[in-house]
């Protein structure tokens, strides 16, 4: 017979499950909304409308699409309701339109933008007060409210690149992160071959393409313990790097000659040092942080200048989530437990990577270092479906992007929110895209 004080209701467990679904969509969805609010609202109007890169959209672009996207998925689709601006769905479209095509299209002023996003919101509180988190796997366990606060805080790094492209004074602020003592821990790690779970089938907010979970035999290799600095870098920029065909992929090697560039972006030399523009402010390279701003071929230069290469996105994923000690693949590096200040740089909490070897209480199992956070980290990698993959909700989201065309970032940035960042979030992007706030970490194969 079973003790009456340990038996639990299901209904009572699914009105649990229920409310905490429904916090945490109110916590992301809010804190994706203060942190447009402040991207938005930092610069004048003319900056908001401008297109500051042709890589880029207006600003403001950005802030109606994101009120678009919640519309389209969460009131009509999740709730049924009628269109609020159905004739702007196009303008709005992101397949539709290119990114240097943008300006040219009648888009919502910003105060115009503003209104629509907040009314959406709006009526998202009111449909998110009322939702059932069950049914359909659009709304199980609050799936959809998590792929729009997703969504938007994606933008919002986009955002923040934006910012960091635009010309003129500095309209952005955060405190630096605490500084640490140089890092004198081991260079690499030695991850152990063998199979591990990459991928997650459990994970209620992970997108299709981090989907299903599923085995890899990855052989044993070495990784380095922490990104590769500044210094580090400019010890190849220092040794004729750039100039030498011998490190570069032949497409690379045609990139940089054509577009003439010798180092990372927004770096330039002043005499006999190196200076970069951070967000309206210029400042000396600061050698213990991790590079960034770094294109996929200039990591992959790096990688065989030192006698190294990329990890393959296995690879970092295995180093990243492996804990041989139960021998299962955790949420993150260290451990389940979401993303607190004091495992990982996420979230524009600073605007800029904290110094290589930071965040002791993140490493992962096996001892490497800042795996979250902080830089993008390129892979060997082109971005390919899992096996047993499924295109969900739309198809648009990854399927479209797979094949060789783009490689795979993995990790997550300064830039980038715990909402939209755990051990198996996948990132891509064109091998030659600086822009974005990208660095790397080097591996080698293990001695047969």
């Amino acid at each position: 017979m079973t003790d009456p004080a340990l038996d639990t209701d299901p209904a009572v467990d699914d009105a649990v499950d229920a409310e905490a679904f429904r916090d945490r969509a109110l916590t992301t969805l809010v804190t994706a909304r203060e942190r447009t609010t402040l991207l938005t609202s930092c610069v004048e109007e003319p900056d908001l409308t401008a297109q500051h890169s042709p890589l880029m959209s207006p600003l403001v672009w950005d802030l109606a699409h994101i009120g678009n996207q919640e519309e389209q998925w969460l009131l009509r689709t999740v709730a049924g309701q009628e269109a609020i601006r159905p004739e702007i769905d196009s303008i709005y479209d992101a397949f539709e339109h290119p990114r240097s095509e943008r300006p040219s299209l009648p888009l919502l002023a910003p105060r115009e933008a503003r209104s629509y996003a907040a009314d959406v919101r709006g009526r998202v509180m009111d449909v998110l007060e009322r939702a059932a988190f069950h049914g359909t796997r659009l709304t199980e366990a609050g799936f959809a409210f998590g792929m729009i606060a997703q969504h938007e805080q994606q933008h919002d790094e986009t955002m923040l690149i934006t910012h960091q492209l635009r010309k003129g004074p500095q309209a952005l602020t955060a405190p630096d992160p605490d500084p640490v003592p140089l890092f004198t821990g081991p260079a690499e790690v030695l991850v152990p071959g063998g199979p591990f779970t990459m991928g997650t089938s459990t994970e209620p907010w992970a997108l299709d393409n981090e989907r299903p979970a599923h085995r890899r035999e990855v052989a044993s290799f070495h990784i380095d313990t922490t990104p590769v600095t500044n210094a580090a870098y400019q010890a190849f920029i220092e040794d004729g790097g750039y100039d030498d065909e011998r490190w570069w992929e032949p497409a690379g090697w045609a990139h940089i000659r054509q577009h003439a560039i010798h180092a990372p972006l927004f770096w330039r030399r002043d005499g006999k040092q190196w200076l970069r523009r951070r967000f309206g402010v210029t400042e000396v390279v600061p050698p213990d942080e991790p590079v960034l701003h770094v294109c996929w071929y200039e990591a992959d230069a790096y990688a065989r200048w030192a006698g190294r290469r990329l990890p393959t996105e296995a690879e970092w994923e295995k180093a990243a989530r492996h804990d041989p000690a139960g021998d299962r693949s955790t949420r993150y590096p260290w451990g389940d437990a979401d993303p607190a200040p004091e495992h990982a740089n996420l979230g524009q909490r600073h605007l800029r990577p904290a110094p290589a070897g930071s965040y002791p209480e993140g490493e992962s199992p096996l001892g490497v270092r800042q795996l979250i956070g902080d830089v993008w980290e390129w892979t060997a990698s082109d971005f390919l479906p899992y096996p047993g993959f499924k295109a969900f909700p739309y198809k648009e989201y990854s399927e479209v992007f797979f094949g060789p065309d783009h490689k795979v970032l993995r990790g997550g940035s300064f830039a980038v929110d715990a909402v939209a960042c755990r051990g198996t979030f996948r990132n891509w992007d064109y091998p030659i895209r600086r822009q974005i706030f990208s660095g790397f970490r080097t591996a080698r194969s293990a001695a047969v």
